[in-house]
């Protein structure tokens, strides 16, 4: 998957039910989200971004670490 720009935020929604996810960018390089969360405005799932890259799997389905 590319990494987060606002562009993408146009073609992504949440996994679960569908719905549009709100961005919050914590780090920025350019037009580019390094670090921040993806959330659902439906279901209110969170989903975060970690080096550029969205983790959309559902929260039931990530793994936790240790």
């Amino acid at each position: 998957m590319r990494d987060v720009n606002e562009e993408l935020m146009d073609i992504v929604c949440c996994p679960v039910d569908k719905a549009d996810l709100e961005l919050s960018a914590e780090t920025r390089d350019g037009d580019e989200i390094i670090e921040g969360t993806l959330t659902c405005t439906e279901c209110g799932a969170v989903y975060p971004i970690e080096d550029g890259i969205p983790n959309l799997l559902p929260p039931d389905m990530r793994e936790t670490s240790a």
